[in-house]
């Protein structure tokens, strides 16, 4: 019966949904990141509590490189692990992470997305798991601002009829004559990926790819072996943190949400 007990036991905590925050300190264009103050709040803890908001992960863990974070983390509350500092990747981040941790999804939030919505996570968790075949997805949304579609920080995604992602850039893509016209959109990746846990250590194990590293994007690995990455429109605006300029821009959308 004990023997029993444990194996229903394992075969729970298989099927959970892990989610793993990776935060790095060392970012080239802006160090110290994860500990950027917004509202009052470490940007890495706004991450944290919307990642907690989220009802269909069952558990939460932040990857660090670093002391600071670690000690940051613990003092909100956060369930933290101190990495080796090596790491090329966030990927290579949450592989190490995973090696102690039994789960069949794993949700990567990247730690510069402190406006990620809960609802929107969410939404990206139900649709992948309730779509047959899914072993890769991401949150895209629509956006039309100019200056945004030119902006190599933000990557920029074209879709399939099936809402599979066809290709991934820093550049404009697809190309338009008029970037004005009122008819047309564009697609911009938000930094959320959600894995099935064994494709995850596969992709981990695939050489990086000629695509990938021209264009700087982890997620090109994917669509350059064959496999397919779906794509859910994100409902609620978000603001990645690519630079410290950013983050009046974040909290304006802050206090715009409350206002609301």
């Amino acid at each position: 019966f004990f023997d029993l007990y444990k194996i229903i036991l394992q075969l729970k905590s298989y099927k959970k949904t892990l989610a793993i925050i990776p935060a790095r300190y060392a970012s080239t264009r802006f160090p110290g990141k994860p500990l950027a103050k917004i509202s009052g709040k470490t940007m890495i803890q706004h991450v944290w509590e919307n990642a907690k908001k989220t009802k269909g992960l069952d558990e939460i863990l932040i990857a660090t490189d670093d002391e600071r974070i670690l000690n940051a983390v613990n003092k909100f509350g956060g369930k933290v692990v101190l990495t080796n500092p090596d790491h090329k990747t966030g990927t290579d981040r949450i592989i190490e992470v995973l090696s102690g941790h039994s789960c069949e999804w794993v949700l990567n939030i990247q730690g510069d997305e402190p406006l990620i919505s809960p609802y929107d996570l969410d939404k990206l968790i139900k649709k992948a798991q309730e779509t047959k075949g899914v072993n890769a997805a991401t949150l895209v949304q629509k956006f039309y601002n100019e200056s945004s579609i030119k902006d190599p920080n933000i990557v920029k995604v074209v879709l399939d009829k099936k809402k599979h992602a066809l290709y991934f850039s820093r550049s404009i893509i697809p190309f338009s004559n008029n970037l004005k016209n009122n008819n047309f959109f564009y697609w911009r990746h938000l930094g959320v990926y959600f894995f099935k846990r064994d494709f995850l250590i596969n992709f981990h194990k695939w050489p990086q790819t000629l695509l990938e590293k021209t264009e700087e994007l982890e997620q090109l690995r994917v669509l350059e072996n064959g496999e397919t990455f779906l794509c859910v429109e994100a409902q609620d605006e978000s603001l990645s943190v690519d630079l410290p300029e950013h983050i009046k821009m974040v909290e304006n959308l802050i206090k715009l949400k409350k206002n609301k």
